[in-house]
Order: C-alpha cells, then sequence, then structure tokens
C-alpha cells in the first residue's frame, strides 16, 4: 500500500454526430469540461481533435488518499459521461499510485 496517494487518468473519447460547426462543439464541450471540473473535482483537458467537429478527446485527471476513494471517484465519473452520452461515449482509464509514478 502506498501512503502517498493515487492518480486516474480517464480518457474520454466523445463523437458530436449533430454538432455543424467547430462554434457548435466548442460549447458543448465547454460544458462538459465545467461540469466534470465542478461537480466531479476533475482535471479537465482537450488533448485531441480539436480542428474536427464531430470529435474530441478530453483527459481527465483525479487524485485520492487510498485506492477506494480512487475507484469510487472514477466510477462517478465514468457513469456521469455514460449517462449523457451513451452512444457517444468511449472511455479508457489508468490507475497508479504517486509511488509508482517515481516520486
Amino acid at each position: 500500500m502506498s501512503d502517498s496517494g493515487y492518480v486516474a487518468v480517464l480518457v474520454i473519447d466523445l463523437h458530436f454526430p449533430e454538432a455543424e460547426s467547430l462554434k457548435s462543439k466548442r460549447k458543448e464541450l465547454s460544458s462538459i469540461k465545467a461540469q466534470l471540473r465542478g461537480r466531479l473535482g476533475a482535471a479537465v483537458a482537450e488533448v485531441d481533435h480539436q480542428d474536427l467537429w464531430q470529435r474530441a478527446t478530453l483527459t481527465a485527471a483525479l487524485t485520492a488518499g487510498s485506492l477506494a476513494q480512487l475507484s469510487n471517484a472514477a466510477d462517478n465519473l465514468e457513469r456521469w459521461v455514460l449517462a449523457r452520452w451513451p452512444e457517444r461515449v468511449y472511455v479508457r482509464r489508468l490507475v497508479t499510485s504517486v509511488e509508482d509514478l517515481g516520486a
């Protein structure tokens, strides 16, 4: 067990079939990122497909003092995203301890 904490990184691939422009995609994406930060406490960045108007990839990071807390927070984030866009999202999760990162 690590005394230094845990980190989860969730890679969220989104599809916006109704988006007709980059502007409409960015509007929806801005709302998603704000809610991931505000409601779920994640650090969020758009990391791919910035120039495509129907796709986006976000990376969300969470930290916690225990693996159980981190798993709970990551489960909540993943459930929230999947509940809102069940057919337009794919989520991958990576979890590690701060110790394993070499800190």
